[in-house]
């Protein structure tokens, strides 16, 4: 007879899930990364007009990295999560980054209070979007190009 592993599924469980230890621990979202065309042009759009700052650059290194505005160094007041802006020089990343904008796809999703005013202020300074806000039953949200190889969802919070 071989093993047989007991169903966590709610209604097969034979105890309550929440007995069961959390495996997570203290454990956060430290780092993400969007492949971009060129790490030092995406450091200027998305520091210059959507308005990140800068948690690390070495142009040297072809290596930036921004997070949340006000947030401290280690982006710790907030939640904040450094965004990598990895450069789309290896072949997957490359591929990865040209098929999820070819589909039109949005390779990232930030949160704002207000769409509509982000949309607005951001057109006011050039980029350049998809369609207007528009609601759905996820809220409202609104798609641009970052002109670095990426659409970038809005996302009211």
């Amino acid at each position: 007879m071989g093993w047989r592993i007991p169903s966590l599924h709610p209604a097969g469980a034979p105890f309550p899930l929440s007995v069961l230890p959390r495996t997570v621990g203290s454990m956060r979202l430290k780092m993400c990364s969007i492949h971009v065309k060129d790490p030092a042009a995406a450091h200027a759009f998305y520091t210059g007009t959507l308005g990140f700052e800068t948690l690390m650059a070495m142009p040297e290194y072809n290596l930036f990295i921004i997070k949340d505005p006000g947030t401290n160094e280690q982006g710790a007041d907030a939640g904040s999560v450094g965004l990598l802006l990895e450069p789309s020089d290896n072949p997957i990343g490359a591929n990865y980054m040209n098929a999820l904008h070819d589909a039109g796809m949005p390779a990232i999703v930030f949160g704002v209070p207000d769409v509509q005013a982000e949309y607005d202020r951001l057109r006011e300074a050039g980029v350049v979007f998809k369609g207007e806000p528009a609601e759905d039953p996820s809220g409202i949200s609104a798609v641009f190009d970052d002109g670095c190889g990426n659409f970038v969802q809005l996302h009211q919070d």
